[in-house]
């Protein structure tokens, strides 16, 4: 946006139009969102069979949205370093690598908050 430019309510709408099309692409076109999402219901369907408490939906909510957001920046990494090289290139490799490492630190954050509260609950 140019410095100039006057604020535009129908300008910041359609900002979040580009956002949730952004979101409608991710769960359509790509199969890790899709497990992701699969596994983020399944997490928000047990939480509310055990009635956890407010703190811990905080937790619960918190590391979906972390997982999904890594998700989506690595599978935005992967797409535009795909656009830049077809070919095989050793950086390119180390830049989707560091980008599924977010990923992997994210489900593991996940599967430990999910285990210290849904585990006490369910034995």
């Amino acid at each position: 946006m140019a410095e100039n430019e006057k604020f535009s309510i129908r300008a910041r709408i359609k900002s979040f139009t580009y956002a949730f099309s952004g979101i409608k692409s991710f769960f359509t076109t790509e199969h890790n969102g899709r497990i992701h999402l699969l596994a983020a219901i399944m997490a928000i369907a047990l939480s509310f069979y055990l009635h956890i408490s407010s703190t811990e939906w905080i937790a619960i909510l918190t590391v979906i949205t972390v997982v999904l957001i890594a998700e989506i920046f690595n599978s935005s990494i992967e797409k535009l370093a795909d656009e830049v090289s077809a070919e095989f290139h050793p950086k390119i490799k180390i830049v989707k690598d560091l980008a599924a490492a977010a990923v992997l630190l994210a489900a593991f954050l996940a599967l430990v908050v999910g285990g210290i509260i849904f585990l006490p609950k369910l034995f």
